[in-house]
């Protein structure tokens, strides 16, 4: 038969698909990094409750989807890579994080299932920064990032409702609004919306339960 041949052999036996809606955005005293809590194993919710918001630095965080552990993996290895470099050379940009993970996405990207959004703020430039790391490790600097099965629901609604520089409070709404449709029609996605949000004044952290936003 002619056409694309697909070879199956090389999927692992017993795999299965994983899910999750991660996003961040840029506002204009910071950024905020938010996610749902769902952990999928295939069908089977194997946790309602995950947290995907990940410390790499003091200042700069990641949103994680694909295999739970590897992410988690490679979120350890930048840790240590970040405190390392603090040690030698300073406080590291959201830059620098990203690029090491893009390096070990990249490197490894035949054995990893990871796609990473790192979000920091600088306080140099008293300004938010959000890098999108999909699937293969290329990097991509962006105004606001979403990934995750979850995201290929709410691309439209996010382009036409994000703005430039909005207040913390705009873009907590928008961004709750935002995971809240995805959870809705991704059924990989659930549980509660976790936001990380990050200014000059440290790390502020929120939860939001389904009866807030099933609603909305």
């Amino acid at each position: 038969m002619n056409g694309i041949q697909v070879d199956i052999n090389h999927l692992k036996k017993g795999e299965v698909s994983l899910g999750t809606s991660i996003m961040a955005v840029t506002f204009k005293d910071g950024v905020i990094l938010g996610a749902d809590s769902r952990t999928t194993t295939g069908a089977y919710i194997a946790n309602r409750v995950t947290d995907k918001l990940t410390r790499v630095h003091d200042k700069i965080w990641c949103c994680r989807s694909g295999s739970a552990a590897d992410t988690q993996a490679v979120a350890d290895i930048v840790q240590y890579h970040l405190d390392l470099y603090t040690s030698n050379y300073g406080t590291p940009s959201t830059e620098t994080a990203a690029s090491i993970f893009k390096t070990i996405c990249y490197e490894n990207k035949d054995g990893l299932s990871a796609g990473i959004i790192v979000a920091g703020f600088d306080d140099k430039t008293k300004k938010g920064e959000v890098f999108s790391i999909p699937l293969g490790g290329s990097v991509h600097k962006q105004d606001y990032a979403i990934a995750g099965s979850g995201s290929a629901f709410i691309y439209g609604y996010c382009d036409k409702n994000y703005k430039h520089d909005m207040s913390k409070d705009e873009t907590v709404n928008f961004m709750k609004h935002s995971l809240s449709q995805a959870i809705k029609w991704d059924g990989s996605s659930g549980g509660v919306i976790r936001m990380v949000v990050l200014t000059k004044e440290g790390v502020e952290r929120l939860v939001f339960y389904p009866d807030e936003y099933e609603n909305l």
